[in-house]
C-alpha cells in the first residue's frame, strides 16, 4: 500500500508575501461562503466580493469553485495535522498510543465543530458535496501514519498504513454520523468510535 501522492488545486503558487495573504483572504472567504449558502450556491465571484479582491485573482489561482474548495480542503488537512502534532507535544511520548488516539479524533471534532467550511468540504471527501471520495482519507491515513510512526516509535510499513486506512475510514463513517445525529455531534456515538478504534488498534500497537 503506497502512500497516496499530494496532489494541489492551484494553478499558480504565491510567491510573494502580499499574494500569499491574498490566497488566505480567499480561501478564508470561500469557507465562511460554504457555511452561509452551501457549495451550490458559492460562486468565485461572490467570494471575490467577500475577500475584497478581483475576480482576477481568484482566477489566477483556481479555474473553478471546485478546485477552490479542493485547495480550501487541503488547507484543512495541513491545519488539522498542526493541531495534532502540537497535542502530541504537549502529551509526550510516555502518554502512548491511546493518548496519540484521543488527539486525533478530538482534533477532528473539534474542526467539524469550529472550522469554516469544514462540515461541507472536510479533508476533501464531500466535494462534491456528499460524494464520499476515498482518495482523501487515504491521504489523511497517510498523513498520521507518518506522523503516529515517529511518535510511537514505529516503522511506517504497508501493515502500519493498512491498519490506520481502516481506522481513518472507520473514525470518518462513525463521526459524520455523530454529526447527522446531533447538529454538535452527538457525544454517546463519539464516544463509541473512540471505544471502537481503541479496540481495533489494541491488535497492533499493544
Amino acid at each position: 500500500m503506497k502512500p497516496v501522492p499530494h496532489t494541489t488545486s492551484l494553478r499558480r503558487a504565491p510567491v510573494q508575501r502580499r499574494s500569499a495573504e491574498r490566497l488566505t483572504r480567499i480561501l478564508d472567504a470561500c469557507a465562511d461562503l460554504l457555511d452561509e449558502v452551501g457549495y451550490d450556491a458559492l460562486s468565485t465571484r461572490a467570494v471575490a466580493v467577500r475577500a475584497g479582491v478581483p475576480i482576477g485573482s481568484v482566477y489566477r489561482f483556481f479555474g473553478n469553485k471546485r478546485a477552490m474548495a479542493d485547495a480550501l480542503a487541503q488547507r484543512n488537512l495541513e491545519r488539522y495535522t498542526e493541531r495534532v502534532t502540537e497535542r502530541l507535544k504537549e502529551a509526550g511520548s510516555g502518554e502512548g498510543w491511546r493518548a496519540a488516539v484521543d488527539a486525533v479524533l478530538d482534533e477532528y471534532i473539534a474542526m467539524k465543530r469550529t472550522a469554516p467550511g469544514f462540515s461541507l468540504v472536510d479533508f476533501g471527501n464531500q466535494i462534491p458535496v456528499g460524494s464520499g471520495h476515498a482518495e482523501p482519507n487515504h491521504r489523511v491515513a497517510d498523513r498520521l501514519t507518518d506522523l503516529l510512526s515517529g511518535y510511537l516509535s514505529r516503522e511506517p510499513d504497508e501493515d502500519l498504513r493498512r491498519t490506520f486506512l481502516i481506522a481513518v475510514e472507520t473514525a470518518d463513517s462513525l463521526v459524520h454520523l455523530a454529526f447527522r445525529v446531533a447538529p454538535e455531534g452527538d457525544e454517546k456515538v463519539i464516544e463509541e468510535t473512540r471505544a471502537l478504534l481503541r479496540a481495533y488498534l489494541a491488535r497492533v500497537l499493544d
